[in-house]
């Protein structure tokens, strides 16, 4: 059983059933009935949400018992969702196959973290969007969850150089925002955070400088 198998063990949902609130903000851009990919979704609230909104939801996630908890949820509400079993260190999606990718607290090492998110952005379709919250470096000080290496910690600046248009399809940058938030997201993220928020809509397809 691996660290996230591990956490999603117990009946609790860990960072709650109710969407991340930034989500549920943003989700009037999507279009309706939009395929939207959901990385690192664990327990399924975020594609559960979107589910009952209408769109079409992929909960990509390397925790099984997460996936099986999220496939109940939607039972549960009356709806349906797709999953993937695979971890973002070697999964790669098809190309312009979604008109969304939603990454909610998805924390990857910064080895990897700009492969992974030039992988996903590729597989907008366009038109679409790219929707990120995860904790900022200044979340060391803070005591409302995250990542406790710094490594896996992002700023706007690290997401915009991971999608620079001469390896990843052309987009417009939408938002960037760095700043405090009180977070209550279950028994995960409880009290004031310092996040980071970035959205950006792919304008066109890739070409290569």
């Amino acid at each position: 059983m691996n660290f996230w198998d591990q956490q999603f063990s117990l009946p609790a949902f860990k960072y709650g059933q109710q969407p991340n609130r930034f989500l549920s903000e943003q989700a009037a851009r999507l279009k309706p009935h939009s395929r939207v990919l959901l990385p690192g979704d664990g327990e399924g609230r975020n594609s559960v949400w979107l589910a009952g909104q209408g769109h079409h939801c992929t909960a990509m996630d390397s925790s099984r018992v997460g996936l099986d908890k999220a496939v109940s949820l939607a039972a549960q509400r009356g709806v349906s969702i797709s999953v993937i079993h695979a971890d973002l260190a070697d999964w790669v999606p098809e190309p312009a196959s979604f008109d969304a990718i939603v990454l909610t607290y998805v924390h990857l090492p910064a080895a990897l973290r700009p492969l992974a998110h030039q992988r996903l952005a590729a597989a907008l379709r366009p038109g679409g969007w790219f929707i990120l919250e995860a904790f900022h470096p200044r979340q060391f000080g803070y005591h409302s969850g995250g990542p406790k290496s710094q490594d896996m910690l992002y700023s706007a600046d690290m997401i915009r150089a991971d999608l620079n248009p001469r390896v990843v399809p052309a987009h417009e940058e939408i938002m960037a925002w760095e700043g405090e938030a009180l977070l209550d997201e279950g028994s995960g993220h409880q009290g004031l955070a310092y996040l980071t928020r970035y959205i950006a809509r792919r304008t066109s397809t890739l070409e290569n400088s």
